[in-house]
């Protein structure tokens, strides 16, 4: 190449030019190492940044979606206790009952299985009261069903119902002052007791349904959520090797491109030696 200026060095201008573009690769790559990303915003390409920060949206509303399932399960867990607990008293209340309706039986004793019968009630009552869990209670009929979110934008929910199974409701027949003095008032709460123990497993059935479902769906929710994950992975994130490598070529590309526009620098000092 020829120099006769020194106004205008285009040796200078190309080797700045490709200088430049090295550092900006070198930032470029050293970027993606800070971050580990590939995409780290709109910049870096509009196209794939959109579809992450949608699937990101549905990850965070997949986060809520498990809270939501989390509560419902817990909520469905203390009902199910408290409704099998419930069961265990109704047979136990069955058997005295049954005890107390043999006429032979002396009054003392009657009544000695009566008090027992009675605390057996009281405790029916005291376990339908607090069964809750984050104020939700299933089974004293003070609400009328538990609604879990199902998907991201909150358009499908699934929704579990509740049972009463407070004393004198339609599922547990039997009074809140339900006693006996009698054998035949006693073999009357008998029957009594074994039409509310066949509702009562019914409606356990009813809410471990339920609760399955809200099981199942948790464990579908968290592998979904898992695979948006894997899936924003594969679009945004950095390989960390290839940068590596990429990165060492470009401190030495730099190093070259450096030396490169020194010499061109250099060059216009020629234009001195024809006046020498």
């Amino acid at each position: 190449m020829t120099m006769n200026s020194v106004n205008t060095n285009p040796g200078a201008m190309i080797a700045l030019q490709n200088l430049n573009k090295t550092n900006m690769d070198l930032q470029t790559a050293q970027n993606r190492i800070n971050t580990g990303l590939k995409v780290a915003s709109a910049k870096d390409n509009g196209g794939i940044y959109a579809i992450a920060q949608r699937m990101r949206a549905d990850v965070s509303g997949y986060g809520v979606v498990q809270q939501s399932l989390d509560r419902g399960v817990a909520t469905t867990d203390v009902a199910l206790a408290a409704g099998e607990a419930i069961s265990d008293l109704l047979v136990e209340m069955n058997e005295k009952a049954l005890a107390a309706g043999d006429v032979s039986l002396d009054t003392q004793s009657r009544e000695a299985l009566n008090e027992d019968f009675e605390a057996l009630r009281d405790q029916i009552a005291a376990i339908v009261e607090n069964a809750e869990f984050n104020g939700l209670n299933l089974i004293d009929g003070s609400t009328d069903a538990f609604i879990a979110l199902a998907n991201a934008d909150g358009s499908n929910t699934i929704t579990v119902g509740t049972e009463n199974l407070s004393l004198g409701g339609e599922i547990v027949t039997i009074a809140s002052n339900a006693t006996f003095a009698t054998a035949s008032q006693a073999s009357a709460i008998a029957s009594q007791i074994s039409t509310s123990l066949d509702n009562v497993n019914s409606a356990l059935a009813r809410i471990g349904t339920k609760s399955k479902a809200l099981d199942i769906h948790q464990t579908f929710v968290t592998k979904l959520s898992d695979t948006l994950e894997t899936g924003i992975g594969n679009l945004v994130d950095a390989d960390m090797a290839k940068e590596s490598a990429r990165l060492q070529s470009l401190q030495v590309k730099q190093q070259l491109g450096i030396q490169a526009l020194s010499i061109a620098n250099a060059a216009p000092q020629t234009v001195l030696g024809f006046f020498s």
